[in-house]
């Protein structure tokens, strides 16, 4: 059985070296947080062009990828360090699937796409080269949709539920980040599976100049 290791919340804070605000410094909190529909209750999200909405209102990292960032970068990588709202442990990251479900207490989640690093992301790591670093490594976490709201706590069991149908996984999704002319069969095989809205828009698209 899986288990959720930390639920984490973050403010508005300043993007260092900028006047800008951002949420990306999460922190794990104690206690029950609920989760609704757009995400983690009192959950600062600043950039909403990029961030939250209804496809991507949670996002997922998992225990065994910090574990290998621990090792990559010679230190512990602590729970919330790459902003993400919940850390799940005993599920193979890489191995996540679009459509694959995360059931914690009466609260559902479904797997919608991978996580793009972005400038804000390499800010808070204090490394400019983290954006190529991260996505190098193919360890994106995953973006969700809330099936069911309710409310989550740090240390619950968490049962982990594959998609049924064909598996495109995050690692897989990552790969295509700024590829020109992405493969048609990967695209087909991507759009069988509930992705999130923005990238299925782009795939339909992409797909239709084809034809």
């Amino acid at each position: 059985m899986a288990i959720l290791l930390s639920v984490n919340l973050g403010k508005p804070e300043p993007i260092p070296g900028k006047s800008a605000l951002t949420g990306i410094f999460k922190r794990p909190v104690e206690g029950p947080v609920e989760i609704a529909a757009q995400g983690l209750k009192d959950d600062a999200i600043i950039d909403r062009k990029h961030h939250g909405g209804v496809d991507q209102a949670i996002y997922v990292y998992f225990g065994d990828d910090y574990e290998w960032w621990s090792g990559e970068l010679g230190k512990t990588v602590a729970p919330g360090t790459f902003g993400e709202n919940l850390t799940i442990g005993g599920v193979e990251g890489r191995q996540v699937a679009v459509g694959d479900r995360f059931a914690i207490g009466a609260v559902l989640l479904e797997v919608t796409s991978h996580r793009t690093p972005c400038a804000v992301f390499a800010a808070r790591m204090g490394d400019p080269g983290w954006v190529k670093r991260f996505h190098r490594a193919g360890r994106p976490g995953a973006y969700c949709r809330v099936i069911e709201p309710g409310m989550v706590e740090a240390g619950k069991p968490v049962k982990y539920q594959p998609f049924a149908g064909e598996r495109t996984t995050v690692a897989e999704l990552m790969a295509q980040d700024g590829i020109r002319e992405i493969d048609p069969a990967f695209m087909r095989r991507a759009l069988t599976a509930p992705l999130h809205y923005k990238m299925r828009a782009d795939f339909e698209n992409r797909l239709a100049r084809l034809l």
